[in-house]
C-alpha cells in the first residue's frame, strides 16, 4: 500500500518546496557515520554523530533509509525520529539528528511562512471547500428515475395502449413527504396507479405504474411524455422527468 498506492507519496514531490517541513537527516552533523564506543572522542576520528546503528531503517514501515534523503515511499510517520533520538540520548549526544525541518533551515536559512506555493494551495483549497458547500446547499431534495418496461406496448380492455414504467423516487429531506404524481405530454394520458405516494425521510421507493392513452390521440409511434412529482406539504418542491411512450397510430 505505502510503496505503490499511497497518494501522499505520489503528490509529495509536486507539493513540497524549500520551506516545507519534512523529516530530514542532518548530514552535516551526522557524517561521516560509523560505530564507536560511548564516551569515545569520535570527532578526532573524523566521525559525525550517526553511529550507523540502522535503527532508523529497522523501524521504518516502508523500509527506506531516511539518510539517503526524502523519498516517495516516506509516509511521514516519524518513527525514525523517535528511534534516532533514543539512540542519541543513550550516547549522550544531542537529539534531532533526524528531525522535522526544511531544506532552507537545514543550510542555515530562515523559515518563510508566506510563500507563493502555499498561497496557491490555500486558494485551491478554499475553492474546493466553496464548491463542496455549494453542492451540499443546492443539492435537490427529490430525485426521480424512470425505468421503462422492456416490452413495447399492449392494449387494455378498453382498447387503449398501455406502457409500463417503474418510478424510483428518492426523498433526500429529513422529513417524510407525500408526492402527487402526474403525467403529461400527450392528450388523454391516464395514470393507472394511485395519484399520491408517501416516501419516508431519506428513503427510496420504487413504484410500478401504467400509463394508457387512446390510439387516436397519438401522432407518432414514439411520443415524448413527462412525469411530474409535487410535494403535498411543500408545493415548491417539485420535479419533472422525461420519458417515452410507444404505440401505434390510427
Amino acid at each position: 500500500m505505502c510503496l505503490h498506492m499511497c497518494p501522499y507519496g505520489r503528490f509529495q514531490s509536486s507539493m513540497l518546496d524549500q520551506d516545507s517541513l519534512v523529516i530530514t537527516y542532518d548530514a552535516a552533523r551526522g557524517e561521516s557515520r560509523g560505530p564507536r564506543k560511548k564516551g569515545a572522542d569520535y570527532k578526532s576520528e573524523g566521525l559525525g554523530d550517526c553511529i550507523d546503528c540502522q535503527m532508523c531503517v529497522q523501524v521504518c514501515p516502508t523500509g527506506i533509509d531516511i539518510r539517503d534523503g526524502l523519498q516517495m515511499e516516506c509516509i511521514a510517520c516519524a518513527a525514525c525520529i523517535d528511534a534516532c533520538d533514543s539512540v542519541m540520548e543513550k550516547m549522550a549526544y544531542g537529539t534531532g539528528l533526524i528531525r522535522y525541518t526544511s531544506e532552507r533551515a537545514l543550510v542555515g536559512g530562515g523559515l518563510r511562512i508566506i510563500r507563493p506555493r502555499l498561497l496557491g494551495y490555500a486558494v485551491v483549497l478554499l475553492a474546493m471547500i466553496s464548491a463542496l458547500s455549494w453542492a451540499i446547499v443546492s443539492r435537490p431534495m427529490l430525485t426521480l428515475d424512470i425505468e421503462k418496461d422492456r416490452g413495447l406496448f399492449r392494449y387494455n380492455t378498453q382498447g387503449h395502449i398501455e406502457n409500463s414504467y417503474v418510478l424510483k423516487i428518492l426523498n433526500k429531506s429529513q422529513h417524510s413527504q407525500s408526492y402527487n404524481i402526474g403525467v403529461a405530454g400527450v392528450d388523454g394520458l391516464q395514470l393507472s396507479s394511485a395519484a399520491t405516494v408517501s416516501v419516508g425521510a431519506g428513503e427510496r421507493v420504487e413504484l410500478p405504474v401504467t400509463v394508457s392513452v387512446a390510439p387516436e390521440s397519438l401522432e407518432t409511434e414514439v411520443s415524448a411524455i413527462n412525469f411530474h412529482l409535487q410535494s403535498v406539504k411543500d408545493p415548491a418542491l417539485k420535479l419533472v422527468e422525461n420519458s417515452k411512450f410507444v404505440g401505434t397510430i390510427r
